[in-house]
């Protein structure tokens, strides 16, 4: 997926996604040439997952 498919998805900047890259919490995307990249949907996916698992166990059991 190119990032203008990502973005809508997701819901943060590029800058952002960059920055969440090198700490490791966001999928890198895939040379597709010298200046070209992707994302890999399954993986955009599995964020999206985790992070609404991660905010469903924040607010522990009612």
């Amino acid at each position: 997926m190119r990032w203008k498919d990502v973005q809508p998805r997701v819901g943060i900047c590029r800058s952002q996604a960059h920055a969440m890259i090198n700490e490791g919490t966001f999928p890198a995307p895939v040379k597709l040439g010298a200046r070209a990249s992707a994302w890999v949907e399954s993986e955009i996916n599995d964020w999206i997952e985790s992070r609404i698992s991660a905010s469903r166990n924040e607010g522990g059991a009612a």
